[in-house]
C-alpha cells in the first residue's frame, strides 16, 4: 500500500521542516511550498492526499489558494493552519471548503490524531467516480485534466482548462467577461477584462478550429457561452 502523500503549505522554515520530519516519521511522504502561488500551482498538477495549509502566506493568502482549489477539487482534505487570534479566518476557511483548522502553537500528536482521521474519511481512488464534462464530441475530465475531441488529445494551458471547465459546468448560461474574471482568474485580479477574449480566442484555436460544429459561442454584447448541441 502506498504512502499518503501530504502537501505542507507553510512560509516558517521551521515549522514546515519540522512538520515535514515528524510526518515522514509516521511514514508519509511530503513536499513543501512556502508560498501561496507555489501550492496552488502543486495542488493544480498533482494529486494529495492531504494539504496543511498556512492562511498567512507570502504571494497569495491561504484563503484565496483554498478558493481557487475548491473550484475544481472538493475532495481532497484540506486543514489549516491558524494564528491563535484568526478567528473570522476559520470562519472563513470553513466555508470555502477547508475541512479542519488547527491552531498554533500545536502539539504535534493532536495534528497527526486529526490527519488520521481525514485520511480515513477520504474515498478510497477506487471508488471515486472521474469527473468528466461533456458537450457532443468533446470530454473533459476533471481529475486527469485530459481533454479529448473527436479521439484527439487537445493540450491546453492551466488557465484555458480552467475557462473551458467553467463554460462547460454552466452550459447554455450566458456567463459575462465579469463572471469569467472573477471565477477564473480570481476576484483581485486587476488586469483587463480583454483577456477573457484573448484566451477565449486561444481555446477556439484549439477545441473549434478545423472540427465541423464550433461550441463556444459569442453572444454579442453580453459575454460567451457553451450551448449543449441537444439544447
Amino acid at each position: 500500500m502506498t504512502e499518503p502523500v501530504i502537501l505542507i503549505v507553510e512560509d516558517e522554515q521551521k515549522l514546515s521542516r519540522v512538520l515535514q520530519l515528524e510526518l515522514e516519521y509516521e511514514n508519509y511522504q511530503t513536499e513543501i511550498a512556502d508560498n501561496g502561488k507555489d501550492a496552488l500551482r502543486l495542488m493544480e498538477e498533482k494529486n494529495w492526499d492531504l494539504v496543511l495549509l498556512d492562511i498567512m502566506l507570502p504571494e497569495l493568502s491561504g484563503l484565496e489558494v483554498l478558493r481557487r482549489v475548491r473550484r475544481n477539487d472538493e475532495d481532497t482534505p484540506i486543514i489549516l493552519l491558524t494564528a491563535r487570534d484568526q478567528v473570522y479566518d476559520k470562519v472563513s476557511g470553513l466555508d470555502q471548503g477547508a475541512n479542519d483548522y488547527i491552531t498554533k502553537p500545536f502539539q504535534i500528536e493532536e495534528l497527526l490524531a486529526r490527519i488520521r482521521v481525514h485520511l480515513r474519511k477520504k474515498p478510497a481512488a477506487s471508488t471515486v467516480q472521474t469527473d468528466k464534462l461533456v458537450v457532443g464530441d468533446l470530454s473533459v475530465d476533471i481529475n486527469s485534466r485530459d481533454v479529448i475531441r473527436e479521439g484527439i488529445d487537445i493540450e491546453l494551458t492551466p488557465r484555458e482548462f480552467d475557462l473551458l471547465v467553467y463554460l462547460l459546468k454552466n452550459k447554455n448560461i450566458v456567463l459575462t467577461r465579469e463572471q469569467l474574471i472573477e471565477q477564473v482568474w480570481g476576484f483581485d485580479y486587476f488586469g483587463e477584462t480583454n483577456v477573457v477574449d484573448v484566451y477565449i480566442r486561444y481555446l477556439r484555436q484549439k477545441i473549434d478550429n478545423g472540427f465541423t460544429q464550433p461550441y463556444i459561442q459569442t453572444v454579442r454584447g453580453v459575454g460567451y457561452t457553451i450551448k449543449d448541441v441537444d439544447g
